[in-house]
């Protein structure tokens, strides 16, 4: 199964790791230096304003999409 991010983006729902909102991420000191040790391994695929953080066994994804849209995606792919 695979978990669309936005645009033209998506991964695999088993190599998702975990979904933060971008917003409470960047606010503390952990959450920037944790962006900022993994700059090499991140890419963004939101298009415009980032939402929220998908941390995956390879990479970390910025997405438009918010941190409730996404889990609801996996929910409903789950229950599929």
């Amino acid at each position: 199964m695979f978990l669309h991010l936005g645009g033209d983006f998506s991964v695999r729902v088993s190599e998702v790791i975990s979904v933060q909102d971008y917003k409470c991420l960047t606010e503390t000191e952990e959450g920037r230096k944790f962006l900022t040790d993994a700059k090499e391994k991140t890419e963004n695929v939101s298009d415009g304003k980032i939402k929220s953080v998908v941390v995956t066994d390879n990479k970390i994804y910025f997405s438009k999409l918010s941190p409730g849209t996404l889990k609801k995606r996996v929910e409903d792919l789950r229950n599929h």
